[in-house]
């Protein structure tokens, strides 16, 4: 993340004006998609001779830095990038590397009924990193993501935590909780400095149970440390990671209910 930029003449006038600024950020650190991108292997496991290569889709990949850093770790299948910031997809388009000869490796598509330029069910899997709070419909995106995925296809979802551990405690003294923002302009309440356009924020029960009725199979959902925590207090926000009610990060692994697959309760 990084500091909004000062002396700016005026602030953004929506939503698409925030994200097409250059200074806002937008990708997730090295460390968390890697973490994705080695569970997303495993789970599609060794490609076997004369088998396609899997569609991993990284919706809203930013600047590329997610896909450039899983691309390493997911060799041999097809990875596309996605986002609806003309301004990042120019940035990704420089670091994603190409699947195969002349092949595109970064479109534009939005998280809207039919909006993502992909067939339904041609996906086996979707990188979908620190979005998901970004958003103000998040029903529609993931069902546009439920779409696109093939049955038993994989999606590896992260978000940042509200009830973090330091959250907790932040929440009980009265002060507003880390990665929860009340204003596109400016820091009002909460500690830290940058504006990123967090919207929506989930726990880990939240997040299981809206993945859930969307019809996904959680698998798993596991925590991961967050950059910015003080250097002091990191051993105990890498502690957390092994609660992830408490951790900082949200990391989901879930996969599209098939029509036989019991749904959980």
């Amino acid at each position: 993340m990084t500091r909004p930029p000062t002396g700016a003449a005026r602030p953004p006038a929506g939503l698409r004006d925030f994200y097409e600024n250059p200074a806002v950020p937008v990708a997730s650190g090295p460390a968390r998609s890697t973490r994705q991108a080695a569970l997303l292997a495993r789970a599609l496991g060794p490609r076997r001779t004369g088998a396609p290569p899997a569609t991993i889709l990284d919706i809203g990949c930013g600047d590329g830095t997610a896909a450039a850093t899983a691309a390493h770790l997911l060799g041999g299948h097809r990875l596309v990038g996605v986002d609806w910031s003309q301004d990042a997809l120019r940035r990704a388009r420089t670091r994603i590397p190409a699947a195969a000869p002349g092949e595109l490796t970064a479109v534009r598509g939005e998280l809207t009924d039919g909006g993502l330029p992909f067939a339904t069910g041609s996906a086996d899997a979707v990188l979908f990193s620190e979005v998901i709070e970004h958003l103000v419909d998040p029903d529609a995106a993931v069902d546009e993501l439920h779409r696109i995925l093939r049955p038993g296809g994989h999606l590896m979802l992260s978000t940042p935590n509200l009830a973090a551990w330091y959250n907790r405690g932040l929440l009980l003294a009265g002060i507003q909780p880390v990665f929860s923002e009340v204003s596109l302009r400016h820091i009002h309440g909460r500690p830290g400095t940058q504006v990123v356009g967090h919207l929506r924020l989930y726990t880990a029960r939240a997040l299981r149970a809206f993945l859930t009725a969307a019809g996904f199979d959680v698998i798993r959902l596991t925590g991961a440390p967050y950059h910015d925590v003080p250097r002091p207090l990191r051993p105990l926000d890498r502690a957390a990671c092994h609660l992830p009610s408490l951790s900082s990060i949200l990391l989901a692994h879930a996969r599209r209910r098939t029509p036989h697959s019991p749904q959980d309760p």
